[in-house]
Parts: C-alpha cells; structure tokens; sequence
C-alpha cells in the first residue's frame, strides 16, 4: 500500500472543501471562490498580454527585416565604386546568402497639390529580390519594370494611396539642390511613371518608402557609384555575429551594421515595456494574493475550535500552520491552473478572435499608422508561462504566511470556553 498522505494535508484539503461548500459560512465560500477566480484572472491576463507582446515583436521585426536588410556595409568614403568586389568578399563568410548594391536619397512626391516625404532607394531589380523577402508575388511585378533610364518608380500602398496615384500614373519627385545660393534654393524636381505599388503590412515602410532603378538614383544624386551593400544570411537572428565577424574580415574603411542596430532604439523600448507590463500585471496577482490572505483568516477565525482539540490531541504549531498553509496554496494552486489553462487557449486563439470581433462589430482595435501593424498578432512562448506560473504560485504561498502563523497563536483554552 502507498504512503498515506499526512494528516496536515489531510485537513487542509478538507477545510479547503468546507470552504467551498459550507451552507453556514456563504462569506467564507465566497471569499475561497474570489481567491481562486482573482488568481486565475491575474494569471490570465499576464500571459495573454505577455504573448501579445511577443507576437507584436515578431510581426514587426518580421517585416522590417523583409524591407532592411540584415546586414548593411558602407564605404566610408560615401560611395562604393568597387562594390562587386567587396561583395567577393562579403560572400566568403559561410552565413551570406546574397549581396544587393544599393543608394538611398530623401526626396518628397508630388501629385497636384498632394506631397509626401519619402526614403527613395535606388537598386538593381534582381539582385534586390534576392535580399528583400517581400518583393514576391503581386510585390514583384512593379519591380521588374525597372530599367535604366526608364525613370520608373515603386510606391508603398499608403504612399500611393495618400498620393492619390495608381500604376500607370506620374508623379513628381523633388530632391534638395546640392547648389545653395543666399537669394534662392530651389529643389530638382524629376517626373516619374508608377510602375508598380507594393504592400508589406508594416505602416512605416508602406507610407515612406519608394523604389527606382540604380542607375536612376545614381543620375538623380549625382554620384557614379552606389553607398553600399545590402546583405542577407541564412539566419536574421544571427546578423550582430555576422556583422562583427564581417567587420573584421573587411577593410577598416567599410562601416558595417545588422538590422538590430538600425532599430535599436524600438527593440529597447519594446523590451521595456514588457518588463513593466509583467510588473505592473503581477500586481494583479498580487492583489488577488490579499484574497487568499482574507479568506485564510476568517478561515482561522471560524476554525479555532478545531484548532484547540488539535492542539490538545498533541499537534505541535508547525503543523497547524501547515494546515492553513496547505488550504491557502491550493486555492491558489486552483486560481494558477486555471489562470494558466485559460490563458494558453485565448492565446492560441487571439489573432482569430480579434479578427472576428472586427469583422461583427465593424471596428478596428489596431490602427496601422499608430502600431505599424493592423492585426493583434500572438506568439505564446513557454518560458513566459513558465514565469508567470513561478511568479503566481510564490505570491499565493507567500499569502499564506500570515493567516497560518496568527493560527498558532490562539490558546486552547481560551479558543474551548468560548465554544
């Protein structure tokens, strides 16, 4: 026969019950149901908002990577006319894939009287395809309408669409004049054809960028060679190790830097604020932890009978601590199962309810200009449950400190003559 469970645990388990289902102390049972439910809520929402978080991160990276590349060189000279070569080079190390020439000028669009900043980037229509992931598929039409001297460009979906412009259709591009004169500064302006609109999802990218041809942007900037290269590897994850191994293997006159260094600052910020999210929406356990304190002490206070006969029948005060210990725990045990199975299936299936909210009601929880993204994108990962269920099942054991220790402190006889 098994080992019997110990008599401490024995009686928690039962006084847990009682509390749950005691006809003559609905307060009690109310009190051990709002613990567990406050538990769980708390948990709940902790890996809900957690998973969001990731899947917000992963989503936007995603999508900046298709755009930036994962690994950008410089020549520090402010153009590379030997750029096949340090390309050669580039390519030595195992993790490049493939290597794309590029320039990049800010310029402003024009169509009637519509304007719009822009990044205009000049680049080689196939070597371009071969580093950034999102020129596929409808992406890939525009951009193989790029010729030189064709004076063809590719918009972003919101910059088309703020510009009033569709695929056929002119508009003005207008770059700062390298001439400045005190009496009058007037920009360069160049007429060019819509040859294609793309869309990659991210609102930042979608409504600032647009594409030429190499040669075009050269002709544009006045220069006879590109500003660098534009590298992808077999891993984005991997791009600061590439990055410094590439630094080293490459002259001291080339600045090179991966996609995490670009964006640093967002990656930083949103690190931050999922530490202060996990803090500040631990404190919601923390306040349902209070629960499981109230509910232990009326529970002490409503069982200081039993307690005088057990301490009467020889039960050292250790033991009673750990009956109320073992009675608050397992509240909280229940509050952080069922917070935890909760939160795992609305994570699982957020992305899809979010959508169907939107698509009933007719509204949109996220705006793209303001998150970049216009889906509520989740990505659980089981190390953050892993910590929101360490973080919970503490505050519930450390909830229950209190109420058990003040039990050791009744006297039997007192607890008896009053009974």
């Amino acid at each position: 026969m098994g080992r019997a469970l110990p008599y401490e645990w024995l009686i928690g388990v039962r006084y847990l019950r009682a509390g749950r289902r005691s006809t003559r102390n609905s307060l009690l049972s109310f009190m051990s149901l709002a613990s567990i439910t406050g538990v769980g809520l708390g948990v709940a929402a902790l890996i809900v908002v957690l998973s969001v978080m990731n899947g917000f991160q992963r989503e936007v990276g995603a999508r900046m990577v298709s755009v930036l590349s994962h690994i950008e060189v410089y020549d520090a000279r402010g153009r590379m006319p030997d750029w096949r070569a340090v390309a050669a080079m580039a390519a030595r190390n195992s993790a490049v894939r493939a290597s794309a020439p590029f320039i990049e000028l800010p310029g402003m669009l024009l169509d009637d009287d519509r304007m719009k900043p822009a990044t205009l980037r000049g680049v080689l229509p196939a070597q371009e395809a071969q580093v950034a992931e999102f020129i596929q598929g409808a992406n890939a039409a525009g951009f193989a309408a790029l010729a030189p001297g064709a004076y063809n460009i590719v918009l972003g979906a919101e910059l088309a669409r703020e510009l009033h412009v569709k695929t056929g259709e002119q508009v003005v591009l207008a770059l700062p004049s390298q001439v400045s004169s005190l009496s009058n500064t007037m920009p360069r302006t160049k007429r060019f054809t819509v040859a294609g609109i793309f869309e990659i999802g991210h609102f930042e990218f979608d409504s600032g960028m647009a594409f030429i041809h190499l040669q075009d942007a050269e002709q544009l900037a006045q220069v006879d060679a590109p500003a660098g290269l534009r590298l992808r590897i077999a891993d984005a994850e991997l791009a600061p190790q590439v990055a410094r191994a590439l630094k080293n293997d490459l002259d001291g006159q080339f600045i090179v830097r991966d996609w995490t260094q670009r964006n640093a600052t967002w990656f930083a910020a949103l690190r931050s604020q999922k530490t202060m999210m996990f803090i500040i929406l631990s404190l919601i356990v923390a306040v349902a932890a209070f629960n499981v304190v109230s509910m232990l002490v009326m529970s002490v206070a409503d069982k200081r009978a039993d307690v005088a006969i057990l301490r009467t029948l020889g039960a050292r005060p250790l033991s009673i601590m750990k009956i109320f210990m073992v009675q608050g725990l397992l509240s909280g045990l229940l509050g952080v199962m069922a917070g935890t199975t909760a939160g795992v299936l609305i994570a699982w299936n957020l992305s899809a309810a979010v959508a169907a909210f939107e698509h009933w009601f007719g509204v949109q929880l996220l705006a793209k200009n303001i998150y970049f993204i216009s889906t509520v994108p989740s990505d659980l990962r089981w190390d953050d449950v892993a910590g929101v269920v360490a973080v919970a099942v503490a505050l519930s054991f450390l909830s229950t400190l209190y109420p058990s220790w003040s039990a050791t402190r009744s006297r039997p006889a007192d607890a008896l003559r009053h009974e």
